[in-house]
């Protein structure tokens, strides 16, 4: 079902700042930057090898990504896969007896189709299926 890892979101507070350390120090370098006003966030992909670092900034106090800082801090907020198809994906988890967040596909950055899994279901990890 999975065929690779797609990336891993990583929750910060200021985008920008975080931005120069992966550019600059790491030497990435960013493939722009999205506001996805459904999620209440901004983020930015970071391309290495074929799979991508996504730093995710809150817009709104009371986003996701924003109650995620306040509970956990800044860091590793979700792993995301590649899958074919997302709704084939959502039902095989299902089936399996995961415990999904989205029950329906909805969107994600870069034009992606995403569905979070439960974290309950999945030893604690926020797991994002990502069809692009």
């Amino acid at each position: 079902m999975v065929n690779k890892l797609d990336h891993v979101g990583i929750a910060v507070k200021d985008l920008q700042a975080t931005l120069k350390f992966y550019e600059d120090t790491l030497g990435l370098k960013s493939a722009g930057v999205e506001v996805v006003e459904e999620q209440k966030v901004r983020v930015a992909f970071l391309p290495i090898g074929d799979t991508e670092v996504e730093l995710l900034e809150s817009t709104e106090e009371d986003g996701p990504i924003a109650k995620f800082i306040a509970k956990n801090g800044e860091g590793i907020q979700h792993m995301a896969y590649r899958v074919d198809d997302i709704e084939a994906a959502i039902a095989e988890m299902k089936e399996k007896g995961v415990r999904m967040i989205d029950e329906k596909p909805r969107y994600g950055a870069g034009g992606a189709k995403i569905a979070f899994c439960h974290p309950k279901s999945t030893s604690g990890v926020l797991v994002e299926l990502c069809q692009r």
